[in-house]
This record gives structure tokens, sequence and C-alpha cells, in this order.
């Protein structure tokens, strides 16, 4: 059994909220994805010192709000329940980034938005914020010059992007918005001053949860993650979930971080259900397939061809082959602990007979479409 309990699920997946899309897919239909994580834009105004981005690199095209449009229409069209502006590029940099967020939750899709919030108008929180699920802050650092070492930015961006946040704590107050307002760290071994000053931050914020996660890295380890060193550091991530007082909660994604780096499962079976696009418009099956260098799984690009024709093409589908194939092993093929992760866990383990159908029971937890 699996319970929601309306919670907040920050370490794991929904998939089992999903029972008729998953047994559509263990029967080989062509299914629709679940989410879609993508940006509106490769751009982004800060350097952050861990950006899995600069590893993406790809043929960009412009992301017009035409495009934009289509793409979140043919989205609804097919199925897909939920879109969030989270990907290789900061989707606020783009002069489409409102209207987009609009236009999806117009067409019934749910929405978030994953952002360092530095390019965020705090004169249009108002309007956006009620069409999101969740609104994420990136944030690695509680402390002003840390921050602006961490993120490659000045320390007045600091200033900015907490100002922004206390203004979306207050208007989700005044309206009475569903929204959840959340940061994020990306933790690697040298922040660990920061854990404990974060924790402090996201409770003075009045945010809704700070979440730590891991670094992911490529398989040629070329950001440095050192993740033998996150053993170290047990003792000071549960302080910092002690600093949990309802309703702020602090959750560490423990099951990433003291994993090694590695990955239990030899095929990728994700994407089809939860999909990620650059902000290039490439559509691939993943974010750590969008370099160039991995040209053999691109599919289509959303500024040339509308999503569903591409969904609905024989390529789609070859390369959604191709990465559950034996030509194919993720665990040496790709990079580490990506989006999918969770998801291909649960995959594997119901391909493999190693586990049954989890039936889920009690209220379903938040966010259930983002999965």
């Amino acid at each position: 059994m699996v319970s929601g309990e309306n919670e907040l699920i920050l370490d794991g997946h929904k998939l089992a909220w999903h029972q008729e899309r998953l047994d559509a897919w263990l029967k080989g239909e062509r299914v629709a994805p679940i989410t879609i994580d993508c940006a509106l834009t490769r751009a982004c105004t800060y350097r952050c010192v861990y950006c899995y981005g600069q590893l993406q690199a790809n043929d960009e095209k412009k992301m017009t709000r035409d495009v934009i449009f289509r793409f979140l229409d043919d989205a609804a069209e097919i199925g897909v329940k939920a879109v969030s502006f989270v990907s290789d590029g900061e989707s606020t940099c783009s002069p489409h980034f409102y209207d987009a967020v609009l236009r999806g939750k117009e067409n019934g899709l749910d929405m978030a938005v994953g952002t360092n919030g530095y390019m965020l108008k705090d004169e249009r929180l108002e309007e956006i914020l009620p069409a999101l699920t969740y609104i994420r802050f990136n944030i690695s650092a509680g402390e002003p010059e840390r921050y602006a070492g961490i993120h490659g930015c000045k320390v007045s961006a600091y200033h900015k992007v907490l100002k922004t946040i206390r203004e979306c704590v207050g208007i989700k107050s005044r309206m009475g918005l569903g929204v959840t307002i959340g940061l994020q760290m990306v933790l690697l071994p040298e922040f660990e001053d920061q854990i404990i000053p974060l924790a402090k931050l996201g409770k003075t914020l009045g945010v809704d949860y700070l979440v730590i996660k891991h670094c992911s890295d490529d398989e040629d380890g070329t950001l440095g993650v050192d993740y033998e060193k996150y053993y170290g550091m047990v003792e000071i991530l549960k302080e910092a979930e002690s600093y949990s007082s309802p309703p702020y909660i602090v959750r560490v994604k423990w099951s990433k971080i003291m994993s090694g780096g590695k990955r239990r499962y030899k095929k990728c079976y994700g994407p089809p259900l939860i999909a990620q696009f650059s902000g290039s418009g490439l559509v691939a099956p993943c974010g750590m397939l969008f370099n160039e260098k991995y040209s053999r799984y691109h599919i289509g690009n959303i500024t040339e061809t509308p999503f569903k024709e591409i969904w609905k093409s024989d390529r789609y589908w070859e390369v959604m082959r191709m990465i559950r194939s034996d030509g194919f092993n993720p665990q040496i093929d790709c990079g580490t602990l990506c989006l999918q992760h969770k998801v291909n866990e649960y995959l594997w383990d119901l391909t493999h007979g190693n586990a049954p159908i989890a039936e889920p029971e009690g209220a379903p937890p938040m966010h259930i479409n983002f999965i």
C-alpha cells in the first residue's frame, strides 16, 4: 500500500496515483507524459558553480510566443497533466513567461515554476501565483556573500530574491492561494556551511518548505561531485530537518544523497511518463541527453514541428525503445541521479518482478500530477 495522506512528497514519486497511465505503459501503449519539465529559453542571469545546464549545449532555436502556446495546447490535447518550467534555462528570462503560465492554466494543465527568482517581476506575481501549483526558488546559500559566490551573481541579487520570496508569501496569505512556495538547495559538499543558515532563513521567510538535494553530474564527472563526502554530512542534515515546524518543512532527499551517485537499474523506462525538453525547443528523452554529442537520441524540435506531431511520430517511440534496450545502460551511458531516477527505480522493479504495483490509499498527495 502507498499512503498519500495529502502529504508533500519531496523524496520519491507519485506514479502509483496514475494507475490508468501506468497500466497503459505496461501494456506497451503509446502514452502521453504525465509531467513535462521544460524551459522557455536556455538563457540565464546566473552562473551557478554546480549548473548542469553548461553540459547541455545544443542548437538553440527561438521559442516564440506562438511556439510556446502551440506546445501548451498540444500538451493539453494529448493528455499531459502538468508542465513545470524547470530545465536547462531560466524561464523567467523569456518575455513570454507570464503569458505561458496563464495559457497552460487556461488549458487545464497544472503549472509550476523553478526559478532563481531574480528576473521575476513583483508587480506580476498576483497575476501568476493563482495559476501555479508550486513555485520553487533555487537558492543554495543562506548568507549574502556565499550566495553571490555560489550562484555567480552580485550580492544585491540575494536581497532582491528574498524580497520577491517575501512578496510571494504575502500574496499567498492575502489572497488565500493554494500555491506551494518552496526553496531548493542544490548541495555540494563545499556548501556544508550554508545548510543551517538556509534552514533558518526558510523559516524566517515563511515559505512552505526547503528541500536539500544532491547535485547531478555527467558520466565523465565534469562537475567533480564527490558523492562519498555526503556520507559525512548526515548529522548536519538531520539538524537541518529539525528546523521543521509546521507548516514549514525541511526535507533532505536522503535516497539520492545516500546513493553514492549510483543507479541500481540497467534500463531507462521513465521518459515516456515524465519528460524533459530543452529551452532550445529540443525534444529528447531527458535532460542528461540534451547535449549535441547525444544527437542520436534527439527526436525533434517544437520550434519546427508541433509537439503533437513529434509525440505521434515513429521517431519519438523509436528513441524511447532505444533507451530501454540492451544497447543502452544508464549506469554507464548517463550522468548521475536524473529527474526520472525514482520513477526508473519503481518501473525497473515492476518489470523485473521485484515489487508489485503499489496500491495507493488515503488522500492523494499534493502536486499529484508532478510525478
